[in-house]
């Protein structure tokens, strides 16, 4: 069933079950993470104030499990050596991007909703229908497992900060339980070093929802930000990200690119999956500027040029 199919399936079951509901602020982020240059990240770490994108409830609600099981009944009928990354990411094209889509509910509970994404909901959307897959589980309870045992610290709810909120957490933490892998040589592409420093979340608690209303939660978060500060990690500088035989062996259709910037208190720009065209490497990622998921048409040389703060792109595969 191609990705459209789905996508109409889902809003005539969301049209029967409960109405749809549009983003107070349009997704538009309302800090310093978002700039002239329009970066995309503003989505990604909750780098944002309130959004009303979302009810709490809607991960009870049927029609996200009709939605995903039909995906997973889609994806256990395709060859073993299916790109099941591309596979699962190219059913979401023109699902709507909407932010903050996680800062919903007041109490931390795990938040699906796949009528609206954004960049980090789509990777992790992807990995954990493409970790199904691999596990050759297809249900959603599989799906469920998958999805909170990646975006929380050892799979459990536990208030705010059990979620991983930085997406260099998020790589090395995954990478430890051996969901994910990061990829870091050879050299060439991989030229160039990122030393992370972050400290975004605690130095602006009035930009997140929780912690405004829960200031203690900002010591938690600042002991996560003083762990992961300091750590070295290889990546492809953008003047590397050209369309060359290096850069086909090292990068595959279907890894996570997470895009390196040098802004002030914050690791990674914005994410996507990769994908190989005749004319070089694309993104396919949720996006704030077309406002929808889309493949992106220019390359992500192309891409990576017209945003001055972005430095370069680090390459996280999914584990089979």
């Amino acid at each position: 069933m191609k990705h459209s199919s789905h996508i109409i399936l889902l809003l005539a079951i969301c049209a029967l079950i409960w109405p749809l509901q549009s983003c107070a602020n349009g997704g538009a982020p309302k800090t310093e993470a978002s700039s002239s240059e329009n970066s995309e990240y503003s989505d990604s770490s909750e780098y944002s104030e309130n959004s009303d994108s979302s009810d709490p409830s809607d991960a009870k609600k049927p029609g996200y499990r009709i939605f995903i099981e039909g995906l997973l009944q889609d994806a256990s009928k395709k060859k073993s050596d299916t790109c099941f990354p591309l596979f699962f990411a190219r059913e979401f094209l023109d699902v709507p991007y909407v932010a903050h889509t996680l800062e919903v509910n007041d109490q931390e509970e795990l938040v699906i909703n796949v009528r609206e994404l954004d960049c980090t909901t789509l990777v992790e959307t992807v990995t954990a229908l493409t970790l199904c897959a691999y596990q050759k589980q297809f249900t959603f309870a599989a799906y469920q497992n998958n999805l909170r045992n990646m975006r929380y610290y050892n799979g459990v709810i536990d208030g705010y900060p059990s979620r991983i909120h930085y997406f260099t957490d998020w790589i090395v933490t995954n990478q430890k339980v051996g969901i994910v892998s990061e990829i870091q040589q050879p050299n060439p592409p991989f030229t160039a070093v990122q030393t992370v420093k972050v400290n975004y979340m605690s130095e602006h608690p009035q930009s997140y929802k929780a912690l405004k209303a829960h200031p203690e939660y900002v010591t938690d978060i600042k002991k996560t930000e003083q762990r992961i500060t300091g750590q070295k990690f290889c990546f492809i500088p953008k003047s590397e990200v050209k369309d060359t035989k290096a850069m086909r062996e090292a990068v595959h259709d279907g890894d996570i690119i997470a895009i390196t910037c040098n802004k002030p208190g914050l690791d990674i720009a914005h994410l996507g999956f990769a994908v190989w065209q005749k004319d070089g490497l694309h993104l396919l990622n949720a996006s704030q500027l077309h406002k929808k998921v889309i493949e992106e048409p220019m390359t992500l040389y192309q891409y990576l040029q017209k945003h001055p703060s972005h430095t370069g792109i680090r390459i996280i595969r999914i584990n089979h």
